[in-house]
């Protein structure tokens, strides 16, 4: 993949992304550009992407974006074959938003329209507030790249989850998962 030199920022962005086959992904991880700088881009908790303080109006150039997303350990960023661009990401970079069981597997769409089947490669993870006990959800998508599963589909897990050691468990793609510790509240 190459990206014509005259094409800098978002533009480069968009034509890299844009470049990769049909619902598949750039090799961004085989990438390795020059840091360029930052970009006004923020994702917000709530899985709003935002340029220059507007949101992306158009659900395709965020899918295209989410493409060419990575997490360096300086951060998460957007890169080319030529550019690297450093963005903002409030909490996590996707949503988890829907999810279906097909026999033993659970399948997870995101906001941005990845389809994800939890299990070895795919985990969920479920941090707990130490100061509120409020979980937080999460399932990896890929690279270092994480979902936060929202709280209905938190709820739908929470419903098909089984009691096992004293810890809500769910199963998916041969894998168990603990959604978090079952306690006895007085009353």
């Amino acid at each position: 993949m190459s990206v014509p030199d005259s094409k800098t920022g978002l533009a480069a962005v968009a034509e890299a992304a844009s470049q990769a086959p049909a619902r598949s992904l750039p090799p961004v991880h085989l990438w390795n550009p020059t840091h360029c700088g930052d970009i006004d881009i923020v994702i917000r908790r709530d899985g709003l992407w935002l340029h220059e303080n507007s949101p992306i109006g158009r659900p395709e150039l965020v899918r295209l974006f989410s493409t060419v997303l990575r997490k360096d350990p300086d951060g998460y960023c957007l890169v080319t074959p030529v550019e690297k661009l450093t963005i903002r990401v409030e909490d996590l970079p996707f949503r988890a938003v829907a999810v279906e069981e097909t026999g033993e597997t659970l399948t997870f769409t995101t906001d941005v329209g990845d389809t994800v089947e939890a299990g070895l490669e795919h985990p969920i993870r479920v941090d707990t507030d130490p100061d509120t006990g409020e979980p937080s959800p999460a399932l990896h998508v890929r690279g270092d790249l994480w979902a936060r599963i929202v709280r209905p589909v938190f709820y739908e897990l929470v419903e098909r989850g089984a009691v096992e050691g004293g810890r809500l468990v769910i199963r998916s793609g041969g894998e168990a998962f603990s959604l978090g510790l079952v306690g006895v509240r007085d009353a």
